[in-house]
């Protein structure tokens, strides 16, 4: 408030007398009733869903799912995405660039971590090396820096001041602010490097929450961070990121009021749950997508018979009718590797007929790759039992099964940390379930981390100079529609060999109780839990 309006305020009150005391009565009383203070702000410690993470809490390291739903809520990054996918700046004051090669980012003043210590310059490029040097599985994310090689310090990074650095890419780059919303792109504190796996058990914090304490396999429990001053101020008392073995008893607690926010509901109740939650049952599209990944070393799935195979399998499986009889019709069937959710997307990419259901060209297909070696089944599924992923994989292996004269089932693994140990150490030989969300909203996402030949979460040994070309070519372009064509030309080879077999674009189908309020969910699925009120 400006001080020249004091006096006339105090004049006001001064008139109004004992009645605009009243009212300031009635008007406390009815917060104090509702939970909410002068503020707007509430105390409730708000819970939500999740499972027990593979790796510890460390940037470098989160490329799946169950850590990065915890991570995402105590870790601060340069640049945030609202509800509608768009770019805010979170940390950072300013990322710009002149020949979109160079970028300067200036970070906001008087940036802390938890622990009372700077975020400054070299809280980035600290973390930043660190990830590259130790070869952590993230590494893949900062190739486009200059002077990337595995083991070494980043080159390109240069410190300009405490609150300046500058990135060097090898190659000009118009998206690049878009990425650093990414978790891996997280600043870490000195505090981490003295002992690192001690920080991945209880981090310091730099977004809007701290890590009170972490029991494994049972939950993650966050409180307010004072030394935040970004623009995801909490509006409650805290989190408690509840680890569930299944998405059915997630949803009866969120039904008995014993859970507040549910960022999935199981195939079970996706016909009834908008009426059971009383209009607290959220639908809207997701940027994400499912599908079945082989590894191309399997037997019968290597050169020309596994492309035979894996097409016959693709169009042995009738999407729609899997997405009306399991998940009520809530999916929409995949046409290529990204998501419509996603600017740039198209459809009737050439190649793309092979997502189509034909059984009378599948049949042919496999018929053609029983000529060159004959297939030893069954033809295996893995999945995670604590995702609800049972009955979707029963109905693909049924419809294979039917379309093909091929025996297959599915393999179930008892949580998501054991089958990505069984995919990343390649003990697994099969087919196995191969679901991406998009870490930022950028076709690229969906195809340069899964698909390029060292990319990390490439689980298929799928490896082509021609698509790793591509993609660079779109990166270098500053026209957007320019660059979504080098992308779906990428995809016309990736539609060709079909290292994984697209399923659907996944969407959100999510809920809340009765004890929150203002939930809202992003479109990489995260619910907006700073925002929510609990009293």
């Amino acid at each position: 408030m400006k001080l020249r309006n004091r006096p006339l305020a105090l004049l006001a009150t001064m008139a109004m007398g004992t009645s605009l005391l009243a009212a300031c009565s009635s008007s406390d009383k009815n917060s104090a009733e509702n939970g909410v203070d002068a503020n707007g702000k509430t105390s409730g410690v708000v819970s939500y869903n999740g499972c027990e993470p593979r790796h510890p809490f460390l940037p470098g390291l989160a490329n799946e799912g169950c850590g990065n739903g915890a991570m995402h809520f105590f870790s601060g990054r340069l640049v945030g995405y609202d509800v509608d996918g768009k770019l805010y700046n979170e940390l950072a004051e300013s990322i710009t660039s002149e020949d979109n090669k160079t970028w300067t980012v200036k970070l906001k003043e008087d940036l802390k971590f938890s622990d009372d210590t700077p975020i400054n310059s070299d809280s980035f490029i600290n973390a930043w090396n660190y990830v590259v040097r130790e070869q952590q599985t993230q590494a893949f994310f900062f190739e486009n820096i200059a002077g990337y090689e595995l083991g070494k310090d980043l080159s390109g990074l240069k410190k300009v001041d405490e609150r300046t650095f500058t990135v060097e890419l090898s190659q000009p780059e118009s998206d690049f602010p878009l990425r650093l919303g990414y978790v891996t792109y997280a600043p870490l504190p000195e505090a981490a490097f003295k002992d690192i796996k001690a920080y991945g058990e209880k981090p310091v914090a730099s977004g809007p929450y701290m890590v009170k304490e972490w029991v494994h396999q049972r939950s993650v429990t966050m409180v307010p961070n004072p030394k935040y001053k970004g623009p995801r101020e909490p509006m409650n008392g805290g989190l408690e990121y509840r680890m569930y073995t299944s998405l059915d008893s997630a949803y009866n607690d969120l039904i008995a009021g014993n859970l507040d926010v549910l960022s999935a509901i199981p195939e079970s109740a996706l016909p009834t749950f908008k009426s059971d939650l009383d209009g607290r049952g959220v639908t809207r599209p997701m940027a994400g997508v499912l599908s079945i990944g082989i590894d191309m070393t399997t037997p019968h799935f290597q050169g020309e018979e596994g492309k035979l195979r894996r097409a016959a399998i693709s169009m042995s499986i009738n999407r729609e009718e899997v997405i009306k009889n399991i998940f009520d019709g809530t999916k929409q069937p995949a046409e290529d590797f990204t998501s419509p959710a996603i600017d740039g997307w198209k459809s009737g990419i050439p190649g793309s007929e092979v997502l189509k259901f034909n059984p009378e060209k599948a049949k042919e297909l496999w018929a053609k790759a029983e000529a060159i070696s004959k297939f030893e089944g069954p033809f295996k599924v893995a999945y995670n039992a604590d995702g609800d992923n049972r009955g979707w994989v029963d109905a693909i292996c049924n419809q294979v099964k039917n379309n093909l004269g091929v025996p297959a089932e599915g393999e179930s693994f008892p949580d998501y940390k054991s089958l990505a140990g069984a995919i990343h150490d390649l003990s697994l030989k099969g087919a196995f379930r191969a679901n991406w969300t998009a870490d930022y909203p950028s076709l690229y996402n969906f195809l340069g981390p899964v698909y390029s030949s060292n990319a990390d979460s490439n689980r298929f040994n799928f490896k082509s100079q021609e698509f790793d070309a591509l993609l660079k070519q779109g990166l270098s372009e500053n026209d957007p529609k320019a660059a979504a064509e080098k992308y779906a030309k990428a995809q016309e080879i990736l539609l060709a060999d079909l290292p994984a077999i697209p399923l659907w674009y996944r969407s959100i189908n999510a809920g809340y109780s009765n004890k929150v309020k203002n939930v809202e969910f992003t479109a990489d699925s995260n619910p907006v839990l700073h925002k929510v009120l609990k009293p």
